[in-house]
């Protein structure tokens, strides 16, 4: 009799375990699982980071060219700046449902583009780095707002970027110091002080 009884309990169990793995409901098996939250932040799109590419290089062009005294050079490089922060793709930003970060971003490159203009007409290269200075801030401010993503940049600092108490910043894309406001060919200096100046803050969204 108990030999009976243990064999109806073992069906009982194994039919128990066939139904619950063969016959089970779809949607139960990820029930107790929690849902998956969205990103709070998406990367941007192929066509944003271009036109932000563009416009990166530019300003390392007027960059050199402050740094080498080359005023020419560095109303070519300012020219550039102008078309390629009025056509910055801020539409193809993503993750910015509300339009928050589009409107900032256009802001910024508003801010960038005025001064480019205001550098080339500028004949004294001390008043064109006081252009490169608001430019210099408002694409670090760019930079942030819409958390470029292809490569590490530098905000980097100079304790006497104009006279020996007042101090500005500018961009890098590399870690060495490369002073664009005390330059290589500065009238007291020469290229002594290029390499005068410390790292601020590293940019890097890719993480």
């Amino acid at each position: 009799m108990k030999k009976i009884l243990i064999g109806i309990i073992v069906l009982a169990l194994a039919a128990f375990a066939v139904d619950k793995f063969f016959f089970a409901k779809p949607g139960n098996e990820n029930a107790s699982q929690p849902k998956k939250q969205p990103l709070a932040i998406s990367k941007n799109s192929g066509a944003f980071n271009d036109s932000f590419e563009q416009l990166l290089g530019s300003y390392f062009s007027l960059k050199d060219a402050i740094a080498n005294y080359d005023t020419a050079r560095a109303n070519a490089a300012a020219k550039e700046m102008v078309v390629f922060a009025d056509s910055l793709k801020t539409n193809e930003i993503k993750g910015d449902s509300a339009g928050d970060i589009r409107k900032t971003a256009e802001d910024f490159s508003g801010t960038i583009s005025g001064s480019a203009k205001g550098l080339q007409g500028e004949p004294d290269l001390t008043k064109k780095k006081r252009e490169f200075q608001m430019i210099s801030e408002a694409l670090y401010n760019l930079i942030r707002t819409v958390r470029y993503d292809r490569q590490k940049l530098y905000h980097q600092h100079c304790p006497m970027a104009f006279g020996d108490n007042e101090e500005a910043w500018w961009i890098s894309n590399s870690n060495k110091i490369d002073n664009p406001y005390l330059g290589r060919k500065h009238p007291k200096y020469k290229a002594a002080m290029a390499d005068c100046g410390d790292i601020t803050d590293s940019l890097d969204f890719s993480k």
